[in-house]
This record gives structure tokens, C-alpha cells and sequence, in this order.
């Protein structure tokens, strides 16, 4: 399928595809999604589905296929009816907003995940480190987009905040006004025929980017408030779309949050600095918070483990705490949890190591 291939059909699809050959359906790639229609794209060109009846009742929203999928879909007059999905690769998710913990998929078979933040009103360290432990636990590659470096004295300062929380991932300080920046980063990071998606606030600049990638508007840009600096929000939906250079980039609208949650397979939160200690704690089964011959404590205490990331590590586990937590779980443990967290500091300041 020559066609599909530059929207990243590979081996891995065809292999699942030809499972269902004799059922006389096609492979689509979803572009987007506005309510019950889905833009896809086939060996012809691009098709408008509906999901086939027996498919949503017979799964869980969050199953339903997402920007990214691919599914097998069968031709009815002008439009198509989407059977089902392929085994996806990987599945990008959040917990979802409010209250409940439930999880939510954004995009699904995604190779890297740009995270977006404009440097002045919009950048925020915790925040970040949320969006990053969230895609790592996702299995995805992430990269960090510093936009806006240009209304800051030294943005080279706030790159080296970024490495320092200790996820090895590349950080980028770029300005969407800037062509010649805007040229040099997406030719290093964007490969032909792999999928990205770009994540942040509203108002970071995350349509302009793409606006500047593709060499025309696909949205119109938010004015920037000369006040705060914030640009408005204008991406409403998530939508895939093809970059000249024949990668491919999902444009995500603004988050206020990016909840983390316990994927498959995942005990725990894991953050590279701290799980290149733990083997060093004197017990096993070591918390990490209040335990005597913690090496983790330790490494704050000595300043070999900065405080931002210690802390902003106790406040990820609660959360991922929370989600795995049933609610009588939550109401149970609450208080116990509660009491472990406050000896954290009360231990760290009685012991010497």
C-alpha cells in the first residue's frame, strides 16, 4: 500500500491487516475526529467513517480508535464504516480531568511527544516533569520545545533547568517567529513517516509551530497578550496532519491538566535518577521517603539529587497513588498516607548519614 505508506503503515499493520483480508475491508489511518465522524485517510484518498455499531457496544470508550489508529473499514456509498482497530503500537493517555480516576487516551501510535512550553508566564518545572514521567510510563520518546526564548534575558538558564530534572531527553529553545530556528530543530527531529504530537498549555504556541512546519495556516493563531505574554487558545480538536518533509504531527489542543496514571505494567513511578540510586538503599522494598540507609535521601541531603526532583517525585507517586487506589482504597489509606508523608522531613532532618 504505497500510498498509506507515508502516513507510517509498516510491518507491524500489515501483519494484523492480513489477518482480516478475506472480510473485504480497507486500512485507514484517523486524521481526526468531530463528534461521530472520522476523517480518515486510504489508498484513495480521504474518507469520512462512523464507527460500526457492534464496535461501540462492544468496548469501553477509551478502546474506541483515536487520532493515530489504524483501522480496518468497510466502503458504504460516499462514506465507510470503521469494523475495528489494529493493535496500536503504543497509546498516549493522561488521567482525565476532574475527579475520577479515569483514564484517557489522547493519540495512539506516536513516535515522539513534543512538549511545548513558552518560556515567561507558561513555564512551570513541575508541570513539565508530570508531562515527561506521563510519556516515558507511555513508552514514547519525549522532547522538550522552550518556545518563545525570545522574551527572555537567558533562555540557555532555562534549558539547563530542564536537564537537570533528569530525564535524558532533548531540550529545544526555539521562537515560532524565527524561521532559520524553526528549520534547524525540525529537521533534526522530524523523520519521514513517523508520527509526533505536539502537547502544552493553550497559548504556548503550539499552532503557530505547526503553521511554520507546514508554510500555511491549518489554524489561525491567537493573538499574544503584550500584558502577560500569553498567546489564546485557538486548536480545538486533535487532527493529523502531513509536514512537507513527510513526517507527520498531531496538533493537541491546550491542557490545563496532564494527570498521571499507572499503565500497563508499571509499578510504580520511575524517574532515571532516582532508579539509578535505589538499587544503593539498604532495603529492597525502600520508599523512598522515611526509610533509615536510603540512598535517595541521601542524594538530597548531599545535594547530588536536586530538591525539585525529590520532591516533585513524592508528589507523582501520590498522584499515581491515587488513580491505582479504588475510592474505599483512597478512603482507607488516606490517613496513613497522610502520616507517612509527613515524617518524610521529620527523617530526613533527624538522620545523618
Amino acid at each position: 500500500m504505497p500510498a498509506l505508506q507515508s502516513y507510517g503503515w509498516n510491518e507491524h499493520f500489515m501483519r494484523h491487516f492480513e489477518i482480516n483480508t478475506s472480510r473485504d475491508l480497507e486500512a485507514a489511518r484517523v486524521l481526526s475526529i468531530q463528534g461521530f465522524k472520522h476523517l480518515l485517510i486510504t489508498e484513495t484518498g480521504n474518507v469520512e467513517a462512523q464507527l460500526a455499531g457492534a464496535l461501540m457496544n462492544s468496548r469501553e470508550p477509551e478502546a474506541y480508535p483515536k487520532v493515530g489508529d489504524w483501522v480496518l473499514m468497510k466502503p458504504y456509498d460516499e462514506e465507510g464504516i470503521i469494523i475495528d482497530t489494529l493493535p496500536r503500537i503504543n497509546e498516549l493517555s493522561r488521567k482525565a480531568p476532574g475527579t475520577q480516576s479515569r483514564r484517557q487516551v489522547l493519540a495512539a501510535n506516536i513516535d515522539a511527544a513534543f512538549i511545548v512550553q513558552a518560556l515567561g508566564r507558561d513555564y512551570n518545572l513541575m508541570r513539565l516533569q508530570r508531562y515527561l514521567q506521563q510519556i516515558v510510563q507511555c513508552n514514547i520518546q519525549p522532547v522538550v520545545i522552550l518556545n518563545k526564548a525570545d522574551l527572555v534575558p537567558d533562555p540557555e538558564t532555562y534549558r539547563q533547568e530542564v536537564q537537570e530534572l533528569g530525564y535524558n531527553c532533548p531540550v529545544v529553545l526555539t521562537s515560532a517567529l524565527n524561521q532559520a530556528q524553526q528549520e534547524a530543530w525540525a529537521n533534526q527531529y522530524l523523520l519521514p513517516r513517523h508520527t509526533y504530537i505536539l502537547l502544552g498549555s493553550s497559548g504556548v504556541g503550539k499552532s503557530t509551530l505547526v503553521n511554520s512546519l507546514l508554510g500555511y495556516k491549518l489554524q489561525e493563531e491567537g493573538a499574544t497578550s503584550t500584558a502577560n505574554y500569553k498567546g489564546k487558545h485557538t486548536t480545538t480538536a486533535r487532527h493529523l496532519v502531513l509536514l512537507p518533509n513527510g513526517s507527520m504531527i498531531i496538533d493537541a489542543p491546550g491542557m490545563r491538566e496532564f494527570g498521571v496514571t499507572a499503565e500497563s505494567g508499571s509499578e510504580g513511578v520511575h524517574h532515571p535518577q532516582i532508579d539509578e540510586l535505589a538499587p544503593q538503599c539498604r532495603f529492597g522494598n525502600c520508599t523512598h521517603q522515611h526509610e533509615p540507609g536510603c540512598a535517595i535521601i541521601a542524594a538530597v541531603h548531599n545535594g547530588t539529587l536536586p530538591k525539585v526532583v525529590y520532591h516533585s517525585y513524592l508528589k507523582l507517586l501520590r498522584e499515581q497513588y491515587h488513580f491505582q487506589a479504588s475510592e474505599a482504597d483512597k478512603r482507607r489509606d488516606e490517613k496513613q498516607f497522610t502520616k507517612m508523608a509527613k515524617q518524610v522531613f521529620k527523617h530526613r532532618k533527624d538522620s545523618k548519614y
